[in-house]
């Protein structure tokens, strides 16, 4: 799979980012994905290392007869791994079109909601002064007195390593 890389390339607004999210937690952060790229969530399942993977991607599972790469957002961030526990959760996205994207699973430490976030609660990303640092976030949202770190999940693996997780399936 070669992601269309004119996606990659588009800007992106904060307001852009208005929308519903599903909100999970990483450690002691709280991310949020666009709840349209969200197929289902699942508790975990066995996960089947694929050998010679990166270590982002934590394994395949078998989902109803399907086989899904499961990406461990953990790892993929940098953040240390911990045991895995009942609150752990599989949320199962689509990254790209629906007709020529890419079903994937990713593993996060908890689900906690589903929340709408206007355009008056979203700050613009952190400029950090690379822009493959924060290239993935769509924005700051603001929510009580919690950040959400909004995501665009198509953009979460760069082309050569969605190309890499769509090959662990073959």
């Amino acid at each position: 799979m070669n992601p269309d890389k004119s996606l990659q390339e588009q800007p992106r607004s904060a307001s852009g980012a208005t929308g519903k999210y599903m909100t999970f937690k990483l450690a002691a952060e709280e991310y949020g994905l666009e709840i349209l790229k969200v197929r289902e969530l699942i508790g975990l399942l066995e996960i089947t290392r694929v050998p010679r993977a990166p270590d982002f991607i934590r394994g395949l599972i078998n989902l109803r007869g399907k086989v899904i790469p499961v990406v461990d957002l953990r790892i993929k961030f940098g953040m240390p791994t911990v045991e895995l526990t009942s609150q752990n959760v599989i949320i199962v996205v689509q990254i790209g079109s629906t007709s020529t994207g890419l079903t994937m699973g990713i593993l996060v430490d908890e689900v906690l909601e589903v929340r709408a976030i206007g355009e008056q609660d979203i700050e613009p990303p952190p400029n950090f002064q690379s822009q493959a640092v924060a290239d993935f976030i769509l924005g700051v949202g603001k929510a009580d007195k919690r950040i959400i770190f909004l995501l665009d999940i198509d953009r979460v693996l760069s082309g050569a390593e969605a190309s890499r997780v769509a090959d662990a399936i073959r």
